[in-house]
């Protein structure tokens, strides 16, 4: 499947750089999950944080997903990586799902490689947003 159209916020999109920039103590294969992220930043398209659409993942947002083999709902929360805990369901950006996440929408489905072969989700509900609630730099 074709990578669809996502968008990031300015504000967003520095800090992860940032973050990237500072990452030089990483193994191989979590090199190769940066790799990723830094691929979907290029490709993203950049918007103003009060310009964001509501339904779109961003830094810090909460959504449901379900697993289209499965059926599973899950909800989780995208984190920066001080902030993940596998346990309150907040997972980091630089996981392969937090990179596979970022700058979706409601409905858009997304598949990405994992060891056991390819994964594939729905976004069903964007159940937070930050800047839909007016907190821009969080």
């Amino acid at each position: 499947m074709a990578p669809g159209k996502i968008f990031i916020t300015r504000f967003d999109k520095e800090r992860l750089k940032d973050i990237l920039l500072k990452t030089t103590h990483f193994n191989a294969e979590d090199r190769a999950f940066l790799k990723q992220l830094e691929e979907e930043l290029s490709r993203a398209d950049v918007v103003d944080p009060e310009k964001i659409p509501p339904d779109v993942i961003t830094m810090n947002s909460t959504v449901c997903i379900e697993d289209m083999d499965t059926g599973e709902e899950e909800t989780y929360s995208l984190v920066f990586p001080g902030h993940a805990n596998y346990q309150e369901h907040k997972i980091s950006i630089l996981a392969p799902i937090g990179t596979a996440l970022l700058g979706y929408k409601e409905g858009d489905v997304i598949e990405w490689p994992v060891p056991a072969g390819i994964r594939k989700i729905r976004i069903k509900r964007v159940l937070y947003q930050p800047e839909a609630s007016g907190h821009y730099h969080l």
